[in-house]
């Protein structure tokens, strides 16, 4: 289940991704060639879930003050660890080693003090730890049952904030911290219903923002001397409202909206005047947008067709900066240093995990190559480079998605596939890098990514097409999917499963429960069985969000509604196989949601498989427990879904 707050303005953030320096030079990633002409020329190698995970992930980026390091978390020991990687080449530093995994947030802008933040197994109550140059660790926000959230530095990096929940668990206050005592605070008590934006340069100047529903949001002017709060945001029906932050002379106020518009776009506005005017507007949705430590400079991020475009523009001026030619590469992640002359951001594709680059603003130079993340032992020719392909669904209505067909595949009807659910409601799979579908890939299985109806990245009116209607259209769009798949010549009718986590889990359960003979098998890795208990039991931290998720689903206490979409309550239809991956600390999808679900199909007589890992939350961070997991998802297929039916 992932929340998804400012509606089609909300890009798929996927979890992080890499592998140890190696010093070279690279290009940015390439066009890639197609599967026949690979498949024409090499024999592809099977690769073990072993190997595919040794591709390091990374997360990070933050340049230290001299530009000299980047701030990076990777797995190399199994759970993410913070390391220093010189940008001019060398091994990288580690900084902190622990149990839990570790995130990176940002050097202090004049020394080398970090700021991390980790969590307890995946319960998602991340605390905010500063570590010394000597390696000293101290927590800035203790306490029991609290969570903590980065706001950012000032942009005279004499103070930073944070935000906590500690006063109230169900709304998020905001403290200044002195940068050199770190002393701190409260500068604003939230009374709750808001979320907390950016601080204006002159300190006494914050944005809000407050949801009224799942298609319609506004931000407000909070004046800290005076305690006054101001509308920006007046207007009619269903509009979203978002505020990005001040410009660097706190005059202009940047935004993104869809206000007469089917894909948000990114406006500004002058709260004085009540003037307006469009930044960036394209027939796609701008996802996010951000500044510079300085804001002297915007970036940009564009969903286009579930690939990320960046555009970066000076400010005030709004002159477009050039960049590299990233067409090929889905771009989740880009810093700047604080000296405005170099940038690192972090690229991907479906056939290469996502490395960091180093460029160097108003020059033609090759972006550096930091990491390499894709093992040794995998060849990259030996991966499949997926097409995005669209199909007319049960209504008619055209729904995308990302069509992945293993190498050397013939069209002889014989391939068993996987119809991959993203999660959600509201998220999108993309042409990055995703370990596990590769690895299905690798091992003979067709993979659909569909996008269905309620997606993010295709427009407002596509992404509230599943409101109050989950486990119904959006279910008839897997459903329709298959004959998208036996029409490539490559599937076999009986032999096509669904797969998917969170939200996606949620989606295959439905199938099993309400389309029962549509689906061979089905792969449900930490989804909703009873809508019931998950939205009654949503973190005291999501309260601010209660009223999107009423929008979505309906009144939160109707509970006939919400028997109905339940998969938990229809179990006795299940009759295909079915195996459950689960995290016991998952703070979103409880485990009894697991449990249940597991011993009702079992009560059925149908086939059961149920993995548990009690150090894991919403997701898999630790390596042993994905390859664990993973292993036991290809032997699942390869036994319910490939072999099935075979004569022993």
């Amino acid at each position: 289940l992932r929340f998804r707050p400012f509606s089609s303005l909300a890009p798929v953030a996927s979890i992080l991704l890499l592998a140890l320096f190696t010093g070279c030079k690279a290009p940015a990633p390439t066009s890639e060639s197609t599967t026949a002409e690979r498949a024409a020329s090499i024999e592809i190698e099977r690769y073990s879930i072993e190997q595919f995970l040794d591709t390091v992930r990374h997360v990070g980026g933050d340049l230290s003050p001299d530009g000299s390091k980047v701030l990076v978390s990777h797995d190399a020991s199994g759970s993410f660890d913070l390391y220093a990687f010189p940008t001019a080449g060398g091994d990288p530093e580690l900084l902190v080693s622990s149990e839990e995994s570790v995130w990176p947030i940002s050097y202090f802008p004049n020394d080398e003090r970090v700021l991390y933040s980790s969590d307890q197994g995946g319960n998602e109550l991340n605390h905010i730890y500063l570590r010394q140059p000597d390696g000293t660790v101290s927590d800035l926000t203790p306490g029991e049952e609290l969570k903590a959230q980065w706001a950012g530095f000032t942009a005279d990096g004499e103070n930073f904030l944070i935000e906590t929940n500690e006063r109230d668990p169900k709304s998020f206050d905001l403290y200044l911290y002195d940068t050199d005592d770190l002393s701190r605070t409260l500068i604003f008590e939230n009374p709750g219903g808001y979320f907390i934006g950016d601080l204006a340069p002159d300190r006494d100047r914050l944005l809000l923002m407050k949801l009224n529903g799942n298609a319609d949001s506004d931000f407000y002017l909070h004046t800290l001397s005076t305690g006054e709060t101001r509308h920006l945001t007046p207007h009619q029906g269903d509009v979203i409202f978002s505020p990005v932050g001040f410009g660097p002379e706190g005059r202009w106020i940047y935004y993104q909206t869809n206000l007469d518009s089917e894909f948000s776009y990114l406006a500004r506005m002058d709260p004085a005047t009540g003037e307006t005017e469009e930044i960036v507007r394209t027939d796609w949705d701008v996802s996010s947008a951000s500044f510079s430590d300085l804001r002297n400079i915007l970036i940009v991020r564009i969903n286009e067709d579930a690939r990320t475009r960046v555009r970066m523009m000076r400010l005030p001026s709004l002159e477009p900066m050039p960049l590299p030619d990233l067409s090929d590469a889905d771009i989740t992640g880009l810093s700047i240093a604080r000296d405005e002359e170099t940038i690192v951001f972090r690229a991907s594709t479906p056939r290469t995990p996502g490395d960091f680059f180093i460029y160097r603003l108003g020059t033609r130079m090759t972006p550096f190559r930091l990491t390499t993340s894709l093992p040794d032992a995998i060849d990259e020719q030996h991966l499949v480079a997926p097409e995005v392909v669209r199909f007319n669904s049960f209504d008619g209505v055209e729904i995308p998605g990302i069509l992945y067909v293993p190498a050397g595949a013939e069209k002889d009807a014989s391939h068993p596939a996987v119809v991959w659910v993203h999660g959600g409601p509201g998220g999108q799979s993309r042409l990055g890098w995703n370990a596990l579908v590769q690895y299905l890939v690798n091992h003979g299985y067709v993979v659909y990514q569909i996008n269905n109806r309620g997606s993010s990245g295709y427009g407002k009116t596509f992404f509230h097409m599943d409101d109050r209607d989950h486990g119904g259209g959006d279910l008839q769009d897997c459903v329709a999917s298959k004959q998208m798949l036996i029409d490539t010549g490559y599937v076999d009718p009986d032999k096509i499963a669904i797969a998917g986590g969170s939200y996606g889990g949620y989606m295959v359960l439905a199938a099993l429960a309400f389309e029962p003979e549509e689906f061979t098998a089905g792969v449900n890795i930490f989804g909703v069985s009873n809508w019931v208990r998950t939205l009654a039991s949503i973190p005291p931290w999501w309260e601010a969000q209660r009223v999107y998720f009423e929008k979505e689903f309906g009144p939160l206490d109707d509970e006939e509604h919400l028997r109905a979409i339940s998969p938990l309550f229809h179990a006795e239809n299940i009759v295909r196989p079915l195996i459950v991956l689960q995290g016991a600390n998952d703070p979103r999808v409880l485990q009894v949601e697991s449990d249940e679900i597991v011993e009702a199909v079992k009560a059925n007589g149908v086939p059961v498989e149920y993995l548990v890992f009690e150090d894991e939350g919403h997701g898999f961070l630790k390596k042993d427990n994905q390859i664990e997991g993973y292993s036991a998802v290809l032997d699942f297929l390869e036994q319910h879904v490939k072999n099935a039916g075979a004569v022993s």
